[in-house]
């Protein structure tokens, strides 16, 4: 095992654009740390750097200690599992995982106990004589990592490996990566679009905007203080409510586009007339009624969930979605009565973008 370490890497194609803006970043030694973002975010590139299939513009990679910048990718002591698989249609699942090891010229016996050690992990033992097109999506992927695995690296490198699954068997292997990284402790850096695997694979989180690290830290974390409007759109299922908007004159409220007005937690003289954004995730408003304060929203849309529901309107042509119990289902065009603690308020400088506090 290894730590990896990027220092201050960036990539230009054309020598003007950065698609990857400076970032420096330390993973720990058996650390899973996981890059999400929208396609075209940098996120995949950053790790063909890592891996050397792509060569940095400036900065410097590390790996356990070593510099491996200009290193070729065989040399770099890491393995990498791709979307597509990369299966011989030829070879039977045992050549497939040992393919790697012959070519390094590792002897028949060490390939035996290493391809049998990985198949035992991921319990590829009944299948190691089939062909891949015997196998299943899932059982492609499992063959894949068993590849990487037999290897030994001392990083793992992930892109995107589960998104051409479907989204049953893309839950059972998201829980099967975790179990295989608690098994293995192997340093690890992975690549998705999707949130919710970010959020619940990751022991950290790093958020790609445009070739930027908006945000890196623990899930709970970014879920609970995301540091700008972007990582506060992109995490959270639904996405959190972002609402434009001013502070008053007088520095006590938050008024919404729209002839909504709320009372600020504590007064803001120094923000008096600023343009902010107001972010409250659906799961955190609240039922109230009229008499208690609440604010009217007229029902638009009721997504039923199963579980709960989301019920969709609009505040002075802003949209609003609030997430509702299972049994509470309102009527189309009905009125809800809502509060927003201020505890679960999220302010934004609306022309950065950036968290306030």
């Amino acid at each position: 095992m290894a730590c990896l370490k990027l220092q201050a890497v960036t990539k230009s194609y054309d020598g003007k654009t950065q698609v990857i803006q400076p970032i420096d970043l330390d993973v720990a030694d058996g650390e899973f740390v996981v890059m999400v973002g929208p396609s075209g975010c940098g996120k995949s590139t950053l790790l063909r750097m890592v891996a050397g299939l792509e060569r940095t513009t400036n900065g410097d990679i590390y790996i356990d200690n070593e510099r491996v910048t200009n290193l070729e990718p065989k040399d770099r002591g890491i393995a990498m599992v791709f979307q597509n698989y990369a299966l011989y249609p030829h070879m039977n699942v045992f050549d497939n995982m040992a393919y790697g090891l012959k070519i390094r010229g590792f002897g028949k016996a060490q390939i035996r106990e290493r391809v049998e050690d990985a198949a035992r992990i991921l319990e590829l033992m009944p299948l190691l004589q089939r062909k891949p097109r015997e196998l299943s999506g899932g059982q492609r992927q499992r063959v894949a990592m068993g590849r990487a695995i037999v290897r030994e690296p001392a990083v793992f490198l992930f892109d995107e490996p589960l998104s051409n699954l479907d989204a049953k068997l893309r839950v059972q292997m998201r829980l099967e990566l975790q179990q295989l990284h608690q098994r293995l402790k192997t340093t690890s850096l992975y690549v998705t679009h999707d949130q919710v695997e970010a959020m619940t694979l990751a022991q950290r989180v790093i958020v790609m905007n445009k070739g930027i690290a908006e945000q890196i830290g623990a899930p709970a974390d970014i879920y609970r203080r995301p540091a700008s409007l972007f990582v506060a759109s992109f995490i959270g299922s639904p996405a959190m409510n972002l609402w434009s908007g001013r502070i008053s004159d007088d520095g006590c409220r938050f008024e919404i586009d729209g002839d909504i007005a709320l009372a600020l937690p504590e007064p803001k003289p120094q923000w008096r007339g600023k343009a902010l954004t107001l972010g409250v995730r659906p799961e955190h408003i609240q039922l109230a009624t009229s008499e208690t304060g609440g604010i009217p929203l007229q029902i638009s849309t009721l997504e039923l969930l199963g579980a709960d529901n989301l019920a969709h309107g609009k505040w002075g042509g802003q949209n609003v979605i609030a997430r509702l119990s299972y049994e509470h289902c309102p009527a189309i065009g009905s009125t809800l009565w809502l509060h927003l603690p201020t505890s679960s308020w999220h302010l934004f400088d609306s022309q950065s973008g950036l968290r306030m506090e």
